[in-house]
């Protein structure tokens, strides 16, 4: 990165956005600091597969004519002029929305996902799609159509997944704020992997709607899209926009979402959950930046608690059993687009360098169709999950929160990335209990890769998850901000 960095590259979409209200910096200022970041990054990164930069500048052109022609600029939309990023699988209008698939490699969305659009209508500025897995199915970034993402801090390690494009641009600087999918850690990985704050919200608190592949039933819930952002402060902001039915994802329901700055840290209580207890083991490092959380909110009052969950052992099984109970996924027909695909013929293929499918994705849809030959004990696991999220509502209440492990190491290498599932079987649980979660930046381990640890909450109650996310960004400085612009921060 040049010399002189951008300011603004460290800023809050939050914070932007009250600058360009109050004419302190203009959107056309904002924007173009992002684009730069992202063209000076993304040869190395591969995190934005396509741009619409011509038409974000225009949009910023026009925020601040907005702006300046607004007599009171407390009416004016919250996100007027902030850039931000999408997840390629959401439908951005005139835009791929191709998920990874070879097959899709010319589709362009006619339409913006709701999401989308609820972040248009409230001025935000959409700067390009990032790239995710085949069809979004793993923790990696990896497809036929774009090729590989690299890690915001190392370009030799994955960026996680499925949103890992995101994870990879916000964690860079290049986007304030970015919006991602998360069925089975999608979110919450690559914020970890990238040092970022990421939010899996409640089930069914945001739509899936304009998405591809396009879940039904049950899986809608599961499947939850939220943001991934540098600041804490702007989870809550976002999902707000988010949040809400749309007419279209019968899973979404209104809930009443609290405000986190109205959370007092010194009157929660904080479950730590023990890692290493029979259950997957976790490095030393990320073992000691969880304890190092829960000391940061025992410092500032809150009640804390260590204890070893039995229930949550088997998460990855209890995971599969939920997913099972709900779908099915339908992976092979999903990568056919409604064909079923071959799925041992083309593993075979691509093992020999021949398939147009991925080599994760196709492994994933080969378990799926496994699953079937267990299905006695895969609903066994879905009732052992329900009765895990009893125990858990009536453990956290209104007003606890469960600190867990983020993964079980720092972010792999890519080329492991058949096995990069391995170190976040911490993740899929939640989202099989549909509670929302967010991942939380602990500063950087020891080869310089980014900790974490994740925030879990009961049902509807996201902005305890998020008030102890902006807690422990003041006590462990929140966003790990890249080598080559840490030397450049305002």
């Amino acid at each position: 990165m040049p010399d002189g960095a951008s300011p603004l590259l460290f800023l809050s979409a939050v914070e932007l956005a009250r600058r360009i209200r109050s004419r302190e910096s203009s959107s056309a200022e904002v924007v173009d600091a992002h684009i730069a970041r992202i063209e000076a990054v993304n040869g190395t990164l591969n995190a934005v597969v396509a741009d619409r930069f011509v038409a974000a500048r225009q949009e910023a052109k026009d925020a601040d004519a907005r702006v300046a022609a607004s007599r009171d600029p407390t009416t004016l939309p919250p996100l007027l002029g902030v850039p931000c990023t999408i997840k390629e699988s959401i439908a951005v209008a005139g835009m791929p929305n191709s998920a990874g698939l070879v097959s899709r490699a010319r589709w362009i969305a006619d339409e913006d996902a709701p999401p989308v659009a609820r972040l248009r209508a409230a001025g935000a500025v959409v700067l390009g799609v990032t790239n995710t897995s085949e069809i979004t199915c793993f923790p990696g970034a990896s497809n036929r159509v774009y090729g590989a993402t690299a890690n915001a801090h190392d370009e030799s390690r994955t960026p996680g997944g499925s949103s890992g494009g995101e994870g990879a641009i916000v964690g860079a600087g290049g986007s304030p704020f970015g919006i991602g999918t998360d069925i089975g850690g999608s979110i919450r990985i690559p914020a970890f992997c990238n040092g970022v704050f990421g939010h899996k919200p409640s089930g069914g608190l945001v739509p899936s709607s304009g998405q591809y592949p396009l879940y039904s039933g049950g899986l809608q819930s599961i499947n939850a899209t939220g943001p991934l952002a540098r600041r804490a402060e702007d989870l809550m902001p976002v999902l707000r926009i988010l949040a809400g039915p749309d007419g279209r994802d019968d899973t979404c329901v209104p809930i009443a979402l609290g405000d986190p700055e109205k959370v007092q840290v010194s009157k929660l209580r904080v479950i730590v959950a023990s890692p290493n207890q029979k259950g997957p083991r976790v490095s030393s490092e990320l073992a000691i930046a969880q304890q190092r959380a829960a000391y940061a909110l025992a410092g500032r009052g809150a009640d804390v608690e260590m204890r070893a969950l039995a229930g949550l052992r088997p998460g990855a099984m209890l995971a599969a059993g939920r997913f099972f109970e709900a779908g099915p996924m339908q992976l092979a027909r999903v990568l056919g687009e409604g064909r079923p695909v071959p799925l041992v013929r083309e593993l075979l293929r691509a093992a020999a360098g021949r398939s147009r499918h991925t080599t994760p994705a196709l492994t994933m849809g080969l378990l799926e169709q496994l699953g079937g030959l267990i299905r006695k004990r895969l609903l066994g696991y879905a009732e052992r999950a329900s009765a895990l999220r009893d125990e858990l509502d009536a453990l956290l209440a209104e007003d606890g929160v469960l600190l867990t492990p983020a993964a079980r190491d720092v972010a792999p290498p890519r080329r492991a990335e058949l096995a990069s599932g391995a170190p976040f079987s911490y993740c899929a649980v939640w989202n099989a209990l549909e509670l929302p979660v967010t991942e939380v930046p602990l500063g950087r381990g020891r080869s310089g890769l980014p900790l974490g640890v994740q925030v879990v909450a009961t049902h509807g109650q996201d902005h305890l998850c998020i008030a102890v996310a902006r807690a422990l960004q003041e006590s462990d400085g929140g966003w790990v901000v890249p080598e080559d612009l840490a030397g450049e921060r305002a």
